[in-house]
Formats: structure tokens, C-alpha cells, sequence
């Protein structure tokens, strides 16, 4: 089963500045992918594979210099993000996926690579960033979201799996709710 731990991280002002540029170089990415999609759709009628967006990255990396400093499994990551973006949209869940803007909030995903330390988290290209880690952690480590609200707190969401096997959803589809503050006369505990 999959769990996930929302804890606090301190990158340094240098750490700052680089995680400022990897949210730069994904929410760029992302935003082109998306105009990209568009784009094409309009001609051929079909969209983009996450693969497809992927073979462009190194291309781009070239156009681009800048776009190399990012970690490269962050810009997949995002890849993989808005192709999923576009599956729920089709499939009716969700709305049409919309273009990132600079003042909203800023994340990106770290599929693998990561590792936790004493007191700290070792991220590819930032290096060890500080972290109030408050408990420990059961299972292997999956992702690791970073993100920066608006107040400019760093936060680093990791995601476990503790390898035991989802809870079963009931296939009757009903529901049994137990009310334990009642007393078989109907009075409040």
C-alpha cells in the first residue's frame, strides 16, 4: 500500500536558487508540451505520447542550454504528468489541462535517485537539503514532490510503498457506518 509523508525541508539559498530553476525548467516544459499537443492536434486530429514528448527533451536541451541544468527525470516526470493530464480528460474526470503560470504553486517530481539521510534529503542536482523528518518511515521510497507554496516554505512530499497488497473496495457498492456514542437506549455516552 502506498503512503505518503508531507514533511518541512531548509535548502540553502544555493539550494534555493537551483530548485527556483528546476521549477522554471518544468512548469517551461510543461507549458510547451502543452502548446506543442495543441498544436499538433489541430493538424492530425491526434495528440502526444509521453514517449513522443520525451524523444524532443534532448533536442530541446540542445536549443535550450538552460534547460540541462534541470535534473533530466524531472522534465520526464512532467512529461509523464500531462500525458496522464490528458488521459483524465478524456476519460471525463478532469478538465482540459490548462498552461502553468510563474505565481502559482511550484512543484516538481524526483521518480527515483532520492535518498533520505539522518535529518536530511539527497536530491539529484541539489544536493542534501535539510528536513524535518519526524518519524520513521516504513517502505521503499517511490517519488519525492518539492514544493514551494506561495508564502516561499519548501516542502518535500515522499511517497513509501510498504509492499502490502490495497485494501479491497467492497463490490456491493453499500456502505455500514457504526455510531459508538450511542447506549442501547438512545442515550449519549
Amino acid at each position: 500500500m502506498r503512503n505518503v509523508v508531507k514533511v518541512r525541508i531548509y535548502p540553502t539559498t544555493e539550494q534555493q536558487v537551483a530548485l527556483s530553476k528546476a521549477f522554471g525548467c518544468a512548469r517551461w516544459w510543461w507549458n510547451h508540451a502543452l502548446n506543442l499537443n495543441n498544436e499538433i492536434y489541430k493538424v492530425t486530429g491526434k495528440g502526444l505520447s509521453r514517449q513522443e514528448y520525451n524523444n524532443r527533451l534532448p533536442g530541446l536541451k540542445k536549443e535550450f542550454p538552460w534547460l540541462a541544468e534541470c535534473y533530466s527525470q524531472v522534465l520526464q516526470s512532467v512529461s509523464l504528468n500531462l500525458s496522464r493530464a490528458f488521459i483524465n480528460f478524456f476519460e471525463g474526470r478532469t478538465k482540459y489541462p490548462n498552461f502553468k503560470g510563474k505565481h502559482g504553486k511550484q512543484s516538481i517530481q524526483y521518480p527515483q535517485h532520492v535518498k533520505l539521510l539522518d535529518g536530511v534529503i539527497k536530491l539529484p542536482k541539489i544536493g542534501e537539503v535539510k528536513a524535518k523528518l519526524h518519524r520513521v518511515f516504513d517502505g521503499k521510497l517511490k517519488t519525492v514532490t518539492v514544493s514551494m507554496n506561495k508564502t516561499g516554505k519548501y516542502y518535500a512530499s515522499l511517497l513509501f510503498d510498504d509492499g502490502l497488497p490495497e485494501p479491497e473496495i467492497s463490490s456491493q457498492g453499500k456502505v455500514i457506518g457504526i455510531d459508538v456514542g450511542l447506549t442501547p437506549d438512545r442515550n449519549y455516552i
